[in-house]
């Protein structure tokens, strides 16, 4: 009698402790827009494993590749909404949902993506008009993406080494940059990277404003022959973002865990871009890819020139953020004195990992 009383007693104490260890642990459903393959895909990653490490294996998060849970176009409305708990979102996609993050898309000569993601982590972390903003959508800022610097590839004859080359050339862009290569002379086109490789091969378009990791993903130096580096800007209204009903029932210590796992990622992510840039740079020029595609830098002056061309675009930020009741020239003043505090670290100090 008393062996099956302790017998009952134990499987009672297991059940109600297998309910708390089930009711302990979250599982988060992440949608991401893009294929499990890549540095940034390795980043991705690497975040949903900080945060079962910081955990202890409490919060773990799921991440639906390749658009199987939202499409890159659906990944805002549906973290807002709730289909998933955290997403990869991109302020190109939705550029009115998410002007506070496009001030990252206004191309500047600042194309280090450490910095840059540095800058972007400390600005939307800090910024109470920015974080409103997004919580306006049901979001919470977690992290930061960045595309690195923007390249001229181009196919034979096409070669771009200074503005006036831009003219009339066919050139594939996004964002920002599709508007200022616009108004230097360019014939911009539209099309997703998956099919850039054939309007390169086909005469469709004559240059890409690209980056080095998708020259390689992409495997475009097959149909190009120049790259022209400019270091031109990048990409950083690129964020992993978590539905703000969904962050409002974790508590302080859990919130902690989910940004400390973001703010490890800048500097994982960082590295992996960083010494990728570097490889695929120094295969196009020896040939490592099968073929010589010269890499050439574009002359200070001619990139000045580009530069310039930006600053109506900063200006057109500033105001439409002022119309939505924000203070865009102080949004802006802290932006640029972080992007020249985290250059400045980067120039003194080298990065993270390499200390």
């Amino acid at each position: 009698m008393v062996t099956t009383l302790r017998s009952l007693v134990l499987g009672f104490v297991l059940v109600i402790a297998g309910a708390v260890q089930a009711h302990a642990e979250v599982v988060l459903r992440y949608a991401e827009g893009g294929p499990n393959r890549g540095t940034r895909a390795a980043a991705v990653q690497f975040f949903a494993d900080e945060v079962e490490r910081l955990s202890g294996g409490d919060i773990k998060v799921d991440i639906h590749w390749g658009g199987a849970l939202l499409k890159w176009s659906g990944v805002l409305d549906g973290v807002s909404a709730g289909s998933a708990d955290l997403g990869s979102v991109l302020s190109s996609y939705e550029p009115q949902e998410l002007k506070a993050l496009g001030i990252g898309d206004i191309p500047l000569e600042y194309a280090d993506p450490w910095v840059g993601m540095r800058a972007m982590y400390e600005l939307m972390t800090t910024e109470p008009q920015l974080k409103k903003s997004l919580a306006d959508q049901s979001l919470v800022y977690i992290s930061n993406f960045s595309t690195t610097g923007v390249q001229f590839e181009c196919t034979e004859g096409n070669q771009i080494l200074t503005v006036d080359d831009i003219k009339g050339k066919r050139i594939r862009a996004t964002g920002t940059y599709t508007n200022v290569l616009a108004d230097l002379g360019a014939d911009t086109v539209s099309m997703t990277f998956g099919e850039v490789y054939q309007a390169l091969d086909t005469g469709l378009v004559d240059c890409l404003a690209s980056y080095f990791y998708t020259m390689k993903a992409y495997k475009t130096y097959e149909v190009v022959e120049s790259v022209t580096r400019v270091d031109w800007g990048q990409l950083l209204g690129f964020a992993i973002v978590m539905n703000e009903f969904v962050w409002s029932d974790f508590d302080e210590k859990q919130q902690a865990i989910l940004m400390q796992a973001g703010d490890n990622m800048i500097d994982h992510f960082s590295q992996l871009t960083i010494e990728d840039a570097g490889e695929v740079a120094k295969s196009l020029a020896s040939g490592g890819f099968g073929k010589v595609v010269p890499v050439t830098d574009m002359a200070p002056e001619e990139r000045q020139k580009i530069l310039d061309a930006t600053l109506k675009f900063r200006d057109s930020w500033i105001e439409e953020v002022n119309g939505r009741g924000m203070a865009g020239q102080q949004i802006w003043d802290h932006y640029i004195e972080l992007l020249k505090k985290y250059q400045a670290q980067a120039d003194s100090k080298g990065y993270p990992w390499e200390s």
